[in-house]
């Protein structure tokens, strides 16, 4: 059996609709193996505790949560709905760092049009970092508040318009006033992307649609340095951010024209809950706006992500994830400044060679689409369920692929290794931090599926952080000490961040346990 077995996508059309005693056997399971977030995916498994439960076509296979017999909940939505759903908050998830990083191939032709410091230009790249660990936190309570769809519409309506702002900015604060604005609202997917995974796919399916959802987010820093280098060796800067408003425009239209609200109350009967009539209105946030009373209060939803950061493993997985995205800005950083500076790369030889780190996600992405199944299986076959701290297990692969690609990638700039070895090292690192990503998101959708948008939008702070930070400090300290002396303390940090996740594996549960589940007035999680 796999836990991500894509013929598993929609419930058996034999199997029984969930019931009370559907619902009495999951609360009888959590209590069997003490731990709520764990479960049983395996009906054989089960014996008579599984009779009436709904599975996967492969007739194995529990589904959890058991869709209810609501056509309008998400889980019981076509596949190709479902597959639509993925495909556009990926894309829609490119958007914040394939326009932060564009700031960071334009920085040089920025300097001489504004004659202004490379230290006071970086300013734009540093506020929109930080505006997007900020706006994600208002991209889930206010889903929590107003519904998925219309904050995700309105937040890509922004973005779009910023982008423009960006492009058209005829001086630098106007500039910078739009890269931070931009920074805001381009956050919606990346920060919210969990919420959609749990409310539409089931829990055996979310290691891999978290694979898929992931790759966009890692390899849109690259993305973005690729087509800007290959731009402005022929056009002028503000072009690169054009071809950014393009994207912002698709991304518009994909939301505009292929999505609808994933948000369903699970604790309400059938019978209660809002008859969709209109999916205009619902885009624009008019029958959420209705049925506002059967969610929560203003004051709930802003408390949303507060509750969820008291929590001691959202805490430590978001240092955790800090202290080892910052190296990848910061090595993207001294990797386009000693390639251009040592190597004497063009932009045009830059653009080619940001396909390393491409790739990299990409490898990450393949690998990721079996092994972290082939280790949930392995558990599962020793234990007879899986715990949520199963999901951390790979970490323990990727951590040592980052950390010595890092090292490498040290000695490689200092003594001027063959630039091949710079790209092979620089993709390695971002094979790693591709597994490790989605390792940690899909922990903490098992440990904390009530909370799926909030934990999603921590990371996303973590990630979004450690950027602004390595901003800050990477190129001047590589120059100051050397890449192998900078990148030693980094590799060093990084594997020291190991011991947060030894935390959790070793003493997750009872950690969970002691500190119980989250308490909201609305959950759509199981």
């Amino acid at each position: 059996m796999s836990l991500s077995d894509d013929l598993a996508s929609t419930p058996d059309q034999k199997s029984t609709i969930l019931d009370d005693e559907g619902e009495k056997t999951q609360h009888r399971l959590a209590k069997i193996i003490d731990d709520p977030s764990a479960h049983v995916l395996d009906v054989d498994e089960l014996g008579t505790e599984g009779r009436g439960l709904q599975t996967a076509h492969n007739g194995k296979t529990v589904l959890i949560p058991q869709p209810s017999s609501d056509p309008n909940d998400p889980l019981n939505w076509s596949r190709v709905q479902k597959g639509t759903t993925l495909l556009v908050i990926t894309v829609v998830a490119l958007l914040p760092d394939f326009g932060a990083s564009i700031g960071v191939v334009t920085l040089l032709p920025q300097t001489m049009q504004w004659m202004k410091p490379p230290g006071t230009i970086q300013h734009n790249l540093v506020g929109s970092l930080f505006c997007q660990g900020a706006g994600g936190l208002f991209v889930v309570f206010l889903s929590a508040y107003f519904g998925r769809l219309p904050i995700l519409f309105f937040f890509t309506s922004m973005a779009l318009g910023t982008s423009a702002w960006c492009a058209a900015a005829t001086s630098f604060n106007s500039y910078l006033a739009a890269r931070i604005v931009n920074g805001f609202f381009s956050i919606a997917a990346q920060a919210g992307g969990l919420m959609y995974i749990q409310d539409v796919f089931f829990f055996h399916e979310h290691p891999r649609k978290i694979n898929i959802w992931s790759a966009g987010m890692t390899a849109s820093p690259y993305i973005g340095p690729l087509f800007t280098a290959f731009i402005i060796n022929k056009e002028a800067w503000p072009n690169a951010f054009w071809v950014n408003t393009g994207l912002s425009a698709l991304c518009w239209l994909l939301v505009v024209g292929l999505m609808d609200e994933t948000f369903y109350n699970r604790s309400l009967a059938r019978d209660q809950q809002p008859v969709p009539k209109s999916r205009l209105l619902r885009l624009i946030g008019v029958e959420q706006w209705h049925s506002r009373h059967l969610r929560q209060t203003f004051f709930q939803a802003l408390m949303r992500p507060v509750i969820v950061i008291s929590k001691l493993p959202v805490l430590l997985c978001t240092v955790y994830y800090f202290l080892n995205f910052a190296w990848v800005i910061g090595v993207n950083a001294s990797v386009s400044v000693w390639l251009t500076n040592i190597y004497k790369f063009t932009p045009y030889n830059l653009g080619f060679f940001f396909f390393a780190p491409i790739i990299g996600a990409i490898v990450g992405a393949v690998l990721g689409h079996w092994i972290h199944d082939a280790v949930g299986n392995y558990y599962m076959r020793r234990h007879g369920h899986i715990d949520p701290e199963a999901r951390l297990i790979i970490i323990w692969l990727a951590l040592p692929i980052i950390a010595v690609s890092i090292l490498v990638l040290g000695f490689a700039l200092e003594h001027r290794y063959h630039w091949i070895v710079v790209a092979v090292f620089f993709a390695g690192q971002i094979v790693g931090m591709m597994v490790a990503t989605v390792a940690l998101n899909a922990y903490l959708l098992d440990a904390y599926p009530e909370g799926s948008g909030e934990v999603g939008a921590w990371i996303s702070v973590g990630r979004t952080m450690g950027g602004f930070m390595a901003t800050y400090v990477e190129i001047e300290w590589v120059t100051r000490s050397g890449p192998v002396d900078a990148f030693g303390v980094q590799t060093a940090i990084t594997a020291a961040a190991g011991v947060l996740v030894l935390v959790l594996v070793v003493f997750g549960k009872r950690i969970r346990k002691a500190q119980g589940r989250m308490s909201f007035a609305v959950e759509s999680g199981y």
